[in-house]
């Protein structure tokens, strides 16, 4: 069952209240339920941002196996830039809601973690 891959214990807690599963257990329980049919645009708004490392990290394990899976195209907004240079096939760095970098896939698979960071020094 799907909720076994989430590997945080969310599959003990099919008939708890949303509101008394923990954070990660509700963000994982959110993901499972926009993919469950097929959406047109995978819309994540810092969908890890509240949670520990270790379930952040599983959390974006069980996200990027659901987008693979079911070819998804997906708009990931992130201030984790592990994630972010971790994760899909193109980046775009925005500042005050203008766009400051575009990169696609080739562009964004060379960057290193300095690079990135080097960006929002250029922007301040």
């Amino acid at each position: 069952q799907i909720t076994k891959e989430v590997g945080n214990g969310l599959e003990n807690h099919l008939h708890t209240p949303a509101g008394d599963l923990s954070g990660g257990q509700r963000q994982a329980l959110s993901l499972l339920m926009a993919t469950i049919q097929t959406p047109q645009l995978l819309l994540l708004d810092e969908h890890t941002a509240a949670l520990d490392p270790k379930t952040s990290k599983l959390l974006m394990q069980l996200t990027d196996q659901r987008i693979q899976e079911q070819q998804l195209t997906c708009l990931m907004i992130t201030h984790r830039m592990e994630d972010a240079l971790q994760y899909g096939n193109r980046m775009i760095v925005m500042q005050k809601g203008e766009i400051m970098q575009d990169l696609n896939e080739e562009e964004k698979a060379k960057l290193s973690m300095p690079d990135l960071l080097q960006f929002f020094e250029e922007i301040n």
